[in-house]
């Protein structure tokens, strides 16, 4: 205990006595202003203290006398405590070893060490635990072992301390800490220019280097982040030296920004939890979240965070302590599913569709240039077109098709042989090349179909009412008409602008269901479904493999929704309508190319060299998925040239180009574009150079829109799994063994593959029936398990 005398009146200071700041703030303020900090001043009429139970009284009047025999007495002290302590100048160099000699831990030490990288402990030292270690008891009542480098400080003075005591002790330092305290030091040592350790702090601020005044000067020390710097540390013990006024200014800059920065944040949470709480339809609307730029900040950090991509280390910083403060691990997985508790996210989000970063909607410049284009409606082909709006033609497309691209014709011949027209739409009729359309659906390289929605590739408008075939309406289209000979090969062609008049538009469903019921009035349907058995004949005599699988389409009506509607189709690609429209597209993609040859065109010739694996091998296989999955995994990889057709070996055919999609695929587009320059007489627009450094740009967006509609049409898959009965089973044929017992299948009534364990006995090409234990579409998880009866 320290005992001052100020006047007449005397003041008992000890540790547990209320801090010195309460008397010399009145000095503060002064000094203070150098800073542009201001303490309010503390008057007290009256002050109790308490010391081992006595109680002592003491008046105070803060007057002008007053303050000066405080300023007197401060400065005869500093006199008396610089004496005592040997202060030492910062830029004498001259800090001596004894000052920073590293105390030697014993059993009984009072220490502080670094438990992780997160809380610091105190605690009494056990024992020695090897050759360098000790075994400490902390103030949680824990025994562990700790290394040398993990000790923080060493309380001086304390031998045999009483490890039940800790708790007291830490509570004691706890009320005696007053930061004020550390800016009175900081203003004293600035002026002289003099640096400390702790226990000088302590004679300094305390009037005496007791056990908990030491700790207490450590506390402040090692938790100030504004006016003092560790000069030099050896062990557990530090020198500290005060920063430069400047320094200390801008800290407090620092400080007060990041305290304004907390406070910003706590009320950005505090909202996110009260949109949590509430119901579904009542949350707050997604632009209500980026109408205030700081809200804004934030919310998109956290989507940044969700879909894994934040642009700079801010943003991953700004997300992390969004998460630690709502109580969250920071995951991607943990900022998706708060922003769909506040409904920032919708339930079912598409989260590859965000990562990915697709353009959906297409910009108002590009809508206004697709308008205009409408409204001008020239047809530079026009005196060339041949007129075949006498021909009955079918257009067959899946139910919810939007843009129509292709449709088809048939006839028989005087001589017996069939004559097949396949009618393209002609969006180059529209659209020129290195127009301002043009470039914004090369950027996009196609339309994507998604379960959810479709977002294609040209504005709706002139997609759907300019260029897709229609109805009973007279339509611009390129029609490619080829005589097959009786064996299916091509007898002869031409590729030629047209006029046609579609007659029927049907689906795939429906187009097979007049096939079976073979009405005279529909012959022409039948003599195409005649064209394309002939086809693939004579394709699988060329070496063709039958690739027909089953093939799983999905359509949500209201993906909004918690629980939106989903209606699941299987196609079955060896149905007699499938079958009818594939061939014929891959007749026409063989006449183009072979029509490209012919004339020297520059096109995207695709080709595909034949396995080395003889096919035949797989001949004891079922006919359909399995012997096509096995017969996958052995085709080489796809090729494309610029200059000439190369063969297709999966195909069986001498050369091919896509050409019957124009409206959806940039590539097909490209072709028609060289075609019909072709045609009107002119050279075409893009040499083969020019073509491969275009299809470079457009592969990769391509790449991109498969597979973000891969992914989603799986997310929607396990969705509908999800949904259905526990006891529900399910037809799965084994494709193949991936290792051991766990097997590849194909889900027949689903038309999706997934893996599981069948049981011994069971080969390839084999049906079990297994269930779905778990399906978790957010997680991409889908556990199934054979029914073994």
């Amino acid at each position: 205990m320290a005992l001052r005398a100020a006047n007449s009146c005397s003041v008992f200071r000890s540790a547990s006595s209320p801090p010195l700041s309460a008397f010399r703030t009145c000095l503060f303020n002064a000094r203070s202003s150098k800073l542009k900090y201001r303490y309010p001043v503390l008057c007290h009429k009256q002050q109790r203290f308490r010391s081992g139970g006595q109680r002592f009284y003491s008046l105070y009047s803060i007057v002008e006398n007053v303050v000066e025999e405080l300023e007197a007495l401060r400065r005869r002290k500093r006199v008396s405590a610089t004496a005592k302590m040997g202060l030492v100048g910062m830029g004498s160099g001259e800090l001596t070893e004894d000052k920073l000699m590293n105390q030697t831990l014993e059993k009984g030490r009072l220490l502080e060490f670094k438990k992780d990288s997160e809380r610091v402990l105190l605690a009494v030292a056990q024992r020695p635990d090897g050759k360098k270690n000790w075994m400490v008891f902390d103030q949680n009542g824990v025994t562990s072992s700790i290394k040398p480098q993990q000790v923080t400080y060493i309380v001086p003075g304390v031998e045999n301390f009483d490890q039940t005591e800790i708790a007291d002790f830490i509570k004691r330092a706890q009320n005696n800490l007053d930061p004020t305290l550390l800016e009175f030091a900081w203003l004293e040592l600035l002026e002289q220019n003099k640096a400390v350790t702790t226990e000088e702090l302590a004679e300094m601020i305390f009037g005496n280097p007791e056990p908990l005044d030491s700790y207490c000067a450590h506390l402040l020390l090692s938790r100030d982040e504004l006016y003092f710097t560790v000069l030099q540390t050896k062990g557990s013990r530090s020198f500290y030296g005060p920063r430069p006024t400047d320094q200390v200014e801008e800290l407090q800059r620092t400080k007060l920004a990041r305290e304004a920065a907390e406070n910003e944040l706590q009320k950005f949470v505090e909202l996110l939890k009260s949109a949590k709480a509430m119901p579904l339809k009542a949350k707050p609307p997604k632009s209500s979240w980026v109408t205030e730029e700081k809200t804004r900040h934030k919310i998109e950090s956290l989507e940044s965070y969700a879909i894994d991509a934040c642009n700079d280390a801010e943003q991953r910083m700004t997300a992390g302590m969004i998460l630690k403060a709502m109580g969250l691990v920071k995951t991607a997985s943990s900022a998706v599913n708060l922003l769909i508790d506040i409904g920032y996210f919708p339930w079912h989000v598409n989260l590859e569709l965000l990562k990915l970063n697709i353009r959906t909607d297409h910009s108002d410049e590009i809508i206004a240039a697709a308008e205009s284009l409408l409204l001008e409606a020239s047809d530079a082909d026009e005196v060339n077109r041949k007129n075949l709006t006498h021909l009955k033609v079918y257009a067959i497309d899946v139910d919810e098709a939007d843009e129509l691209d292709d449709a088809l014709s048939a006839t028989r011949l005087s001589d017996g042989r069939i004559k097949i027209w396949i009618h393209v739409a002609d969006p180059a009729r529209f659209v020129r090349p290195g127009s301002i359309v043009d470039r914004e659906a090369m950027k996009r390289g196609t339309s994507i179909f998604l379960p959810t929605a479709t977002y294609p590739m040209f504005p709706e408008k002139l997609a759907m009412e300019g260029m897709s075939l229609k109805q009973g309406e007279t339509c611009t289209a390129v029609t490619v008409s080829v005589v097959l000979h009786s064996d299916g090969s091509i007898a002869e062609y031409s590729v030629e602008n047209s006029i046609i008049k579609p007659t029927y538009m049907l689906t795939y469903e429906s187009a097979s269901e007049l096939l079976s019921l073979n009405l005279e009035e529909e012959a022409e349907l039948k003599t195409l479904s005649e064209a394309a058995t002939l086809r693939l004949a004579w394709r699988r005599q060329q070496g063709a493999i039958d690739m027909a699988s089953l093939e799983t389409r999905i359509k949500v009506a209201n993906p909004q929704d918690l629980d939106p509607e989903i209606n699941l189709y299987v196609e079955n690609q060896a149905d007699p309508a499938m079958r009818l429209v594939s061939e014929m597209m891959i007749l026409c993609g063989e006449v183009i190319a072979t029509f490209g040859y012919h004339h020297n065109i520059p096109l995207p010739y695709r080709g595909q060299p034949q396995t080395n694996v003889d096919t035949s091998a797989f001949a004891h296989l079922q006919e359909g998925p399995v012997r096509s999955s096995a017969i996958v995994r052995t085709m080489r990889a796809a090729e494309i040239d610029f200059r000439k057709p190369i063969r297709h070996g999966t195909l069986g055919i001498p050369g091919y180009v896509q050409f019957t999609s124009p409206i959806r695929r940039y590539m097909d587009l490209l072709a028609h574009y060289q075609v019909k320059a072709f045609l009107r007489g002119d050279s075409p627009p893009y040499s083969h150079g020019q073509l491969e450094g275009m299809a470079s740009t457009v592969n990769i967006n391509t790449k991109l829109a498969k597979k973000l509609s891969s992914t989603s049409l799986r997310y929607w898959v396990l969705e509908y799994l999800r949904r259905k009965p526990k006891e529900n089973r399910y037809r799965a044929l084994i494709l193949r063994f991936i290792k051991d017992r766990i097997a590849a299948l194909l889900l027949v009534e689903v038309g999706f593959q997934a893996s599981a364990w069948v049981s011994v006995g069971a080969q390839i090409g084999d049906e079990v029936q297994v269930r779905v234990e778990e399906a978790h579409p957010r997680d991409d998880v889908l556990s199934l398990k054979e029914i073994i009866h």
